[in-house]
């Protein structure tokens, strides 16, 4: 099973990585930011950390 790095927005490890292949850098990042800004971050519910 792929590693999910954002249980707010569902990003996994290897999503990730692909992203970062197929653009020089990851554009994920900037997604995740845009859905924090929108209110859409939930980590402390979601991720088990709790980060």
């Amino acid at each position: 099973m792929d590693e999910l790095i954002c249980h707010c927005f569902g990003h996994s490890r290897a999503a990730i990585e692909a992203d970062a292949l197929a653009h020089g850098r990851s554009t994920i990042l900037e997604a995740i930011l845009a859905g924090k800004a929108a209110g859409g971050c939930r980590c402390a519910e979601l991720n088990p950390l709790g980060r």
